[in-house]
């Protein structure tokens, strides 16, 4: 008999029975949409997710939180080019690569990586052109 454990359990169990509230919304999530969904969610492979779980991600955990609380439990920051936005998306602005494709790109990857106070791209405005 294949007996499949809740990942809500499995985060129990890993963080010393008490997972931090972003780890057990992240776990719940999993129950009800599976790695995958939760993955995608988040933006994060299937993997990652089961790693953060299980606390043995090697990765930037606080990212991953960020990711979390923007996307699940409603983190939002004051952008300076769009104000409110949830710091998932934040985070997706700042992945992105310079492009001319128009004035508002341009905007958000100056602001990203000069003036805003939530980025955590290193460097300055031509640090990834």
């Amino acid at each position: 008999m294949n007996v499949t454990i809740p990942m809500i359990d499995k985060a129990g169990n890993a963080w010393a029975g008490s997972p931090p509230d972003w780890i057990a919304e992240l776990a719940s999530l999993a129950d009800r949409d599976g790695l995958s969904g939760a993955g995608k969610r988040i933006g994060y492979s299937p993997a990652v997710v089961s790693q953060v779980i299980n606390a043995r991600y090697p990765g930037d955990l606080e990212k991953v939180e960020e990711r979390v609380r923007g996307a699940l439990m409603g983190l939002s920051v004051d952008c300076p080019v769009l104000g409110d936005l949830s710091r998932n998306q934040c985070l997706d602005w700042q992945k992105k690569p310079y492009a001319s494709t128009s004035a508002h790109r341009v905007r958000m990857f100056r602001a990203c990586r000069s003036s805003c106070p939530h980025s955590r791209v290193k460097g300055g405005v031509d640090a990834e052109r």
